[in-house]
């Protein structure tokens, strides 16, 4: 039948369905739009000391050989999921035993750590060599080779943010193994662009502009790192935030005191080492209850750049 001469609209649609066209006026059980952003990843909290404690068990069970990266990836408990912590990011805790060294490798995601108790630990990016201290953020911009080891005598533990369900969504994916199995050291530094250590966050946050939403904020220079946005926050004790929701994921980590925090309908109580995720136009209220410093993740940049973001202050109130 010759598609210019159909006498109904049944046999248009279907006419056109045959060649993988769908009109664009059908009522859809996914609408094509909306009215505004809803995110179908919720809010969730993960304990630290469970994890550590896991870790343990994990670092007398599983050896180098199993699992080079010994790690618990927090997954959002929403069906169907496999991995992502929100929509765009992934998070782990890791661990490394003493005299422990993993494989180099490396990938399109950007990743990062945050060294919850690491005295000896380091990282080997593109040949460079840096400690990784309690409380030092070490970056490793995508598809930088990659690795690490311990030269401590106790465990180490960290926390690993990186941007791989956004990778898998927009499919750039790419993954090599070292071809020489562990990256040779060309140089070793104490500074290095990808290296914040803890003295200077803590220094810089002193004098960090203070915001009624984010509190003192010290955002980290990431420029290799695009996809993903890089803050730490102090919180005085009793301080808390205008709530508000905004147009980006955030996952937080509790590098320094105990608070608590409501995202959407969800109140987390928090303490060192905890990660909460904060889905996308979820209303975020913060409370410190001792003084607090908090580092974040998020797509905000991303969100920015495209033009998607925005901010609504006292959401509800």
């Amino acid at each position: 039948m010759r598609l210019d001469d159909l006498q109904n609209l049944d046999d248009l649609v279907n006419a056109i369905g045959e060649r993988n066209m769908t009109p664009g006026w059908i009522q859809r059980e996914k609408p094509i739009l909306w009215r505004e952003m809803h995110s179908v990843f919720v809010p969730a909290h993960w304990r630290y000391a469970e994890a550590k404690s896991a870790m343990v068990s994990a670092g007398r069970l599983i050896g180098t050989d199993l699992a080079e990266r010994r790690n618990f990836v927090m997954r959002n408990p929403i069906a169907g999921n496999d991995i992502a912590t929100l929509r765009t990011l992934i998070c782990a805790y890791q661990s490394i035993l003493p005299g422990e060294k993993a494989r180099a490798h490396r990938h399109a995601p950007h990743a990062l750590r945050v060294i919850l108790d690491g005295e000896g630990a380091y990282s080997i990016v593109d040949g460079e060599k840096t400690p990784m201290n309690t409380g030092d953020i070490v970056l490793t911009p995508g598809w930088s080779w990659h690795g690490h080891g311990h030269d401590g005598a106790e465990q180490a533990y960290w926390f690993d943010g990186r941007d791989v369900p956004l990778t898998q969504l927009l499919e750039p994916m790419f993954f090599e193994e070292h071809p020489e199995g562990f990256e040779r050291v060309m140089r070793v530094a104490e500074k290095s662009p990808l290296r914040f250590p803890w003295a200077d966050t803590r220094a810089g946050l002193k004098t960090a502009n203070a915001d009624v939403h984010f509190g003192s904020t010290l955002e980290l220079p990431a420029s290799s790192m695009p996809t993903i946005t890089l803050k730490v926050h102090a919180w005085r004790k009793g301080w808390s935030n205008a709530a508000y929701r905004h147009a980006a994921n955030v996952i937080y980590l509790v590098m320094d005191g105990s608070g608590s925090s409501t995202i959407g309908e969800h109140t987390f109580d928090w303490e060192f080492g905890d990660t909460i995720a904060a889905p996308a136009w979820s209303r975020i209220e913060h409370h410190a209850a001792e003084d607090a410093v908090v580092f974040s993740m998020s797509d905000e940049t991303l969100m920015r750049w495209a033009r998607y973001y925005r901010l609504e202050s006292d959401v509800f109130a």
